[in-house]
């Protein structure tokens, strides 16, 4: 390993453990290795904003705008109440409310804190008033979070698509099946717990009525993924186009249908999907610097044939792929993991023979968990914030709702056909 690579690695694993912020972590990192290296500082600026100079990130501010007016707009709650017609006379039936709402969600949004916030500010209370424990509630649409990030459209599909240099529409499907098997696991939990708590379920189920009655008021909601994903799949426009179709779809909705929307709200949401969007971006920019360095050092090629030389068995270090994801999920920022290890685990999948679309859904759906698993899982922390709970208290409610998540993991890691068999239709 040379000086510059040695300076990299201490002082990337030095600031992270200080608890220095992601971006911090990364630009100074670089800065120190371009220092070693006697390779000009200007570089570092080059590269931060070359990072970002890609036409097919303009999906992220799209969709997390989208996002954010169907949120506001009325779709989400709307979604609900088709969720509840649904499903509310079973065992657990609230409980599996909040997964139907959010894989519903998911199709508009896109993002698991999107997702978290969306479904839990009317879920969470709705299912303490049924007879759940908060802390179990709040986990639960946590837990449901990351679903956003398998069910098309998926911001980190998007992203790792850029890094891999793979087809998103391919990458989309992929993540299709995974994240409703992770659905119906976690509807599994709540009917668990619902029968652990003695909660009660509805006498009846929903009247034909009312269930025309749900759809109805929802039709809007639940026609807006079939707009995005038919015009992606349809040929009729890219991932990036239909990040502004959303959004238009959205504002449209939201201001001249259901009216919830009011022109004096634009400001407001459109600045806080901005602020998402520079974070989002922020860590893009200097990742890409931090991984171009990296590249430059060979350090994933170096990492990548140290894990291949722990076993020659590829169910074995698939396995340690998986453990390895899963940790740096759950203390570091999906999308700048996703940068950094771009290399590395591309190569390790060549070497196994994976598909690079399989690879891709195993990468997106081992980060997708982290944002929900302790200690800094980021929809963690909008589950705390949108429940008013302590971290440490969904942290231990939540454990049941990811091993689930992990069993399906292992299973897609393990069958290939799961995330490949609607791709194929695209090839």
């Amino acid at each position: 390993m040379s000086a510059a690579a040695l300076a990299i690695v201490l002082t990337f694993g030095t600031l992270l453990l200080g608890g220095v912020p992601i971006v911090a972590v990364l630009g100074l990192a670089a800065a120190a290795g371009l220092v070693i290296a006697e390779i000009d500082l200007i570089v570092l600026a080059q590269r931060t904003v070359a990072g970002t100079q890609l036409f097919t990130l303009l999906a992220i501010p799209g969709f997390v705008l989208a996002g954010d007016l169907m949120m506001h707009g009325g779709l989400s709650r709307r979604l609900v109440q088709v969720g509840q017609a649904l499903v509310k006379h079973v065992t657990g039936g609230l409980g599996m409310v909040t997964v139907l709402s959010a894989t519903f969600f998911a199709a508009i949004s896109g993002s698991a804190p999107a997702t978290t916030a969306a479904v839990g500010g009317i879920m969470i209370p709705e299912m303490e008033r049924a007879g759940y424990r908060r802390d179990f509630a709040a986990a639960l649409a946590t837990a449901s979070g990351p679903i956003g990030q398998m069910i098309p459209p998926s911001i980190p599909m998007v992203i790792w698509g850029v890094v891999a240099e793979e087809s998103i529409s391919q990458l989309f499907l992929a993540g299709v099946i995974p994240g409703v098997l992770i659905a119906l696991g976690l509807m599994g939990v709540a009917w668990v717990g619902a029968r652990r708590m003695g909660v009660p379920r509805a006498d009846a189920r929903a009247t034909r009525r009312e269930l025309m009655s749900a759809l109805a008021d929802g039709k809007w909601a639940l026609v807006a993924p079939v707009i995005i994903l038919g015009g992606i799949y349809g040929g009729i426009f890219t991932p990036t186009e239909a990040a502004a179709v959303g959004v238009l779809y959205g504002l449209v909705i939201g201001l001249f249908v259901y009216r919830e929307l009011a022109w004096s709200d634009l400001f407001g949401i459109t600045l806080g999907a901005m602020r998402t969007t520079s974070i989002i971006c922020f860590i893009i920019a200097t990742a890409a610097a931090f991984g171009w360095l990296v590249a430059i050092e060979r350090l994933p090629a170096m990492l990548a044939q140290s894990i291949l030389a722990i076993s020659s068995e590829p169910l074995v270090i698939l396995l340690l792929m998986n453990v390895v994801l899963l940790l740096i999920g759950a203390i570091m920022d999906n999308v700048a993991a996703m940068i950094i290890l771009g290399g590395v685990l591309t190569t390790i999948g060549a070497q196994l023979g994976l598909d690079p679309i399989h690879l891709g859904a195993i990468v997106v759906i081992n980060f997708a968990i982290g944002m929900a698993t302790p200690p800094f899982g980021y929809a963690l922390f909008v589950g705390a914030a949108v429940a008013k709970r302590s971290v440490g208290q969904i942290g231990r409610a939540i454990w049941p709702m990811l091993l689930v998540q992990i069993a399906v993991l292992l299973v897609v890691t393990y069958v290939p056909a799961l995330t490949l068999a609607l791709p194929s239709l695209l090839r």
